[in-house]
């Protein structure tokens, strides 16, 4: 399950549980997220603080993501371990999703682009 936190104006902060974003609840981590958008939630900031894999299901969610919320919104990630990172520049995702430290600058950098 998924937590979000909507207590930051329009922006919701979506954390996902689990160490890694796998193949394995990909799927279910992107239909949450599609169902908050779909209920008029297109700012998004994803804390990926707790998670030390992502592979390319869990980018593909992500994007997933990033293509129900269109020119309606923002979606960024913050967070990042090095593991998490390598892969986002690997895959050239770190061109795509603008990245933050934590979970306060994400949220500032959301707010000042209103």
């Amino acid at each position: 399950m998924i937590k979000f936190d909507t207590s930051n104006d329009d922006i919701s902060v979506i954390v996902p549980d689990g160490e890694r974003m796998t193949a394995t609840n990909s799927t279910s981590f992107k239909e949450q997220i599609i169902a908050h958008v779909d209920e008029g939630n297109s700012r998004l900031v994803v804390d990926l603080s707790g998670v030390s894999f992502v592979d390319s299901a869990g980018l593909g969610a992500l994007v997933g993501v990033l293509k129900r919320i269109g020119n309606r919104g923002d979606i960024v990630v913050c967070g990042l371990a090095d593991s998490v990172r390598q892969m986002f520049e690997l895959t050239r995702m770190n061109r795509i999703f603008t990245e933050y430290p934590n979970r306060a600058a994400a949220v500032a950098a959301l707010k000042d682009s209103l």
